[in-house]
């Protein structure tokens, strides 16, 4: 660790622009090394100088397996060049300081207070809880002081509170424990501080896909020991563009329905005398369909027989991506996007018909993709309002993103997987 200006010497040396390369893109290096000096800059306005660290956690795209997770199902998601970063400096005193980019004053967690406190910020609570997470775990925690800046959209499915997590999670890692803990310990802490301190109940992915790095399947059969297998592909050198679209919805508020989904398929699995749909198969259903359609409901069965589809399309996703066949690929994730309308249900909310961003722009881009007879898309993330993801050509990413502006009004985002998970940029030397 070093001093503001020898961190960002450090930072444009030739191995910090290869790692800023590596991480964004060579064409965006230029724009990332005055995003990281700006960082380094306004830390020091806020708390001096210091032995800077610097610290960064992607977002994550999450390409199949929707609503899985929570069942013990299987996933397909990547890393993505949108993140999380931070310039920070380990303190003695047992409390947490920061200063977010775009929220106002500063944020303090007092170490010694082990509880949840009521009424806090989200905030504040999700960096107590992973603090409580480290202890859970046996682990190291210590004072830091931080100054933080974002990529990731708020509240949009592409996991900026997991990024969060996991960006704190590594600093603790760094600072205290020697960097010991690896990407399933982290995400682990970082479910464990959701669904404790944040009242979220999240499965493992988001802070998975965070932590991890790169393009991954993973199965979460045994929660508490998923398998992790890379998945080399390079959908941009294939010809094929990742975009992400901002639908203008908001999913903060929509606990309820995120609950439900995962509620609803372990009722299913609990009439039938398991925990999880994993458990189970589809000819479960079918034998007692009618006894489940009255005990539980038509819509818990859809998703139920969702779960089973799609976890079987993981696995196809990864043979066609292993294969080369993208064209069988695209044809799997449009199944997975007719698949999360009509069955998983999880596109709008049934309390607000009235406003049906997701659908939409679904609609739009179905009727895009049909006119150059080419790409696929669906719904991303959780659900129920804040983004798409569209996969299509190369030459018509820039276009594509034209007609969504010229149409809805809102941003899109053509992103790379990239390789590196949570890190600390670790430039000494």
């Amino acid at each position: 660790m070093q001093n503001a200006e020898q961190t960002m010497e450090k930072l444009q040396s030739s191995k910090g622009k290869a790692l800023l390369s590596k991480m964004y893109g060579e064409g965006q290096l230029a724009d990332q090394i005055a995003r990281y000096r700006s960082l380094v800059q306004t830390y020091k306005e806020y708390f001096g100088d210091g032995e800077l660290a610097l610290f960064s956690a992607p977002g994550r795209c999450e390409i199949g397996g929707n609503h899985t997770d929570h069942n013990h199902g299987k996933v397909l998601a990547g890393s993505i060049n949108l993140d999380t970063i931070a310039a920070a400096v380990k303190v003695d005193e047992p409390v947490i300081t920061f200063i977010s980019e775009g929220y106002e004053g500063k944020f303090e967690v007092d170490l010694t207070q082990q509880e949840p406190v009521a009424d806090e910020a989200s905030t504040l609570s999700l960096v107590r809880g992973i603090v409580a997470g480290f202890q859970e775990m046996g682990c190291e925690v210590g004072g830091f002081k931080a100054y933080i800046s974002t990529t990731v959209i708020p509240a949009s499915g592409l996991s900026s509170s997991a990024s969060f997590e996991m960006l704190i999670g590594s600093i603790l890692n760094t600072f205290y424990n020697e960097s010991k803990l690896d990407a399933v310990a982290l995400s682990k802490i970082g479910k464990y501080a959701e669904n404790k301190y944040w009242n979220k109940p999240s499965g493992l992915l988001d802070q998975m896909a965070c932590a991890y790095g790169g393009l991954i399947t993973i199965d979460f059969a045994d929660p508490e020991q998923p398998v992790v297998q890379p998945v080399n592909y390079d959908f941009q050198n294939s010809g094929y563009s990742l975009v992400i679209v901002n639908t203008g919805g908001n999913h903060a508020d929509l606990t309820e329905d995120y609950a439900a989904v995962p509620n609803e398929m372990r009722a299913v699995a609990k009439a039938l005398g398991t925990e999880f749909c994993r458990d189970l198969a589809p000819e479960d259903i079918y034998r007692n369909l009618n006894s489940l359609r009255e005990q539980c409901g038509d819509r818990a069965v859809l998703r139920a027989l969702h779960f089973f589809a799609e976890n079987d399309r993981v696995d196809a996703q990864v043979e066609a991506l292993q294969a080369g066949q993208l064209d069988r690929f695209l044809e799997l994730i449009t199944d997975s996007g007719n698949s999360s309308w009509k069955w998983l249900q999880n596109c709008y909310q049934e309390t607000d018909v009235r406003h049906q961003g997701i659908t939409v722009a679904l609609a739009l881009t179905e009727s895009y993709l049909k006119l150059i007879n080419k790409g696929a898309c669906r719904v991303h993330g959780g659900g129920f309002a804040g983004v798409i993801l569209a996969i299509l050509p190369n030459e018509e990413a820039a276009k594509y993103a034209e007609f969504i502006k010229d149409t809805i009004g809102t941003s899109t985002f053509i992103i790379n997987v990239r390789e590196q998970g949570a890190i600390c940029l670790g430039l000494e030397g």
